[in-house]
């Protein structure tokens, strides 16, 4: 356990890694913003695609061995992007990366394996480690970077610690016993993986192509036309790569519908937030006028806030229960969405409105995935966690373009130099942080709804032999 906290420490800083060098990554690559953009698009993207087989064949031949597989992938991207000779290396190794999203559905599996009934405290620790790690990813790569000066450098060291990780992984994780006995569903893992990668290549570009381009419109049927031929033929296969009646029958289903409305408000909404911090009212007409530097502190704020949720998380589900956790933690959401729209112009209690927040998601990001893990049947949790974790990812994706296209929605036009440009005006993040409040009360409504699986009591070594006290009773 102690070895899977560090692994997700480093897990999380490597996802953190990448923001503080986008500046420098373009100059070394000689690509301007918009090429920039899919430095973690890709990444992103490939998530999607990657994370549900690798679970399943976790749940098929074993999770420390798809584990071994997802660390050395994720290895061998982290030197492809340290050497990358072009931008398109560069873009490969990223996807080589994506595997990383696996570590966290797969360690789940396992320690579930190790002890059921401690699992839960178990996946707290790991969330907060990869919550953690990311806010020591982002400080901790625009340091380096602004002391050694070498962009090579400083992504050499992720991979050379992941890298690392790859023996220990051999030599110390336990593998799990229980295992999903079928075939290897080529045809459901071909059609999820293209209708996901469709559907958000083509919400993800609406910003740019127009939401009715014919691109953006051909991207988003298309994916929708295989998603529902993928779920006709999940149906109807004997050995599916997602068996959707789990879903209904063993209660992951309304957990997965909370993990969407969690990533739609909490991932979709940060984008707004963070352009609330850096934004001059007397420049651009909207926001606080934070310093670039100080905006990164607040956000390592923001993810410390989420750390101590994580912290949280699990007790606070032991003292009220986990779907009552989760129905406060939206309601918790839902007031920092609204204090942010009320003091939106007083910088410290939009802060402490922002950190409020942190501490919900973090709340969320423990508790969610340990009532996916304990609902699950036994040879179905690392697919059933990497639902929970592509729904969720998907959610705050889609959620962030419409959230665009809601902001263009309420503009006012500027001169200046003779131009006139659409500018944003404070209605606009107004209404993205009114629709964040209306989705974390939805959401507290379907974590009320949530039924929890009461763990198996652990098995005892030996049976009780009877005492000189018990025979004397009898």
């Amino acid at each position: 356990m102690g070895f899977l906290v560090v692994m997700e420490l480093g897990s999380g800083a490597l996802q953190g890694w990448f923001s503080p060098l986008l500046a420098a990554i373009g100059q070394q690559f000689d690509v301007g913003a918009g090429a920039l953009n899919w430095v973690n698009a890709m990444y992103m993207l490939m998530t999607v695609a990657c994370v549900p087989i690798l679970a399943k064949l976790g749940d098929m031949f074993g999770h420390k061995r798809l584990l071994v597989v997802a660390s050395t992938l994720v290895a061998v991207g982290s030197f492809v992007v340290a050497f990358a000779p072009s931008f398109e290396v560069f873009l490969l190794g990223r996807a080589l990366q994506a595997p990383l999203a696996a570590f966290l559905p797969l360690e789940f599996a396992i320690v579930r394996a190790r002890d059921e009934r401690s699992a839960s405290k178990s996946i707290g620790v790991l969330v907060g480690a990869l919550t953690l790690g990311a806010a020591v990813g982002s400080l901790l790569s625009g340091l380096l970077f602004g002391a050694i000066g070498d962009l090579g450098i400083v992504l050499l060291i992720p991979a050379v610690f992941i890298a690392l990780c790859v023996p220990v992984v051999v030599l110390l994780v336990p593998e799990t016993t229980v295992r999903r006995h079928g075939r290897v569903d080529v045809i459901g893992a071909i059609l999820l993986t293209a209708g996901l990668l469709a559907v958000l290549t083509g919400v993800s570009k609406a910003g740019t192509w127009g939401w009715f381009d014919l691109r953006t419109i051909a991207l988003i049927l298309g994916g929708t036309v295989l998603l529902a031929l993928w779920v006709f033929v999940e149906r109807r296969i004997q050995d599916p790569l997602v068996d959707l009646t789990m879903l209904t029958r063993d209660g992951i289903g309304l957990p997965i519908i909370a993990s969407v409305l969690f990533g739609a408000q909490t991932y979709g909404g940060q984008t707004a937030s963070f352009l609330w911090l850096l934004g001059d009212s007397a420049r651009d007409g909207y926001g606080l006028g934070i310093a670039p530097a100080t905006a990164g502190a607040i956000i390592v704020l923001y993810a410390l806030a989420a750390f101590l949720g994580t912290l949280i998380g699990d007790r606070l589900a032991r003292r009220i229960s986990a779907p009552r956790a989760i129905a406060l933690a939206g309601v918790v959401a839902a007031a920092s969405f609204a204090l942010m729209i009320c003091f939106a112009g007083v910088s410290a209690l939009f802060i402490t409105s922002m950190a409020i927040g942190g501490v919900s998601a973090g709340v969320l990001l423990a508790v969610l995935p340990a009532v996916v893990v304990r609902n699950a049947p036994a040879d179905s949790v690392g697919i059933a966690s990497a639902l929970f974790n592509t729904a969720r990812t998907a959610a705050g994706a889609a959620a962030g373009a419409v959230f665009a296209l809601v902001m263009t929605l309420f503009v006012t036009a500027s001169t200046a130099d003779a131009t006139t440009d659409a500018q944003s005006t404070p209605l606009s993040f107004f209404a993205v942080w009114a629709i964040c409040l209306a989705i974390a009360l939805v959401l507290a409504v379907v974590g009320l709804r949530i039924r929890v699986t009461t763990p198996a009591a652990a098995p005892q070594s030996a049976p009780d032999l009877p005492t000189a006290q018990t025979i004397e009773d009898r």
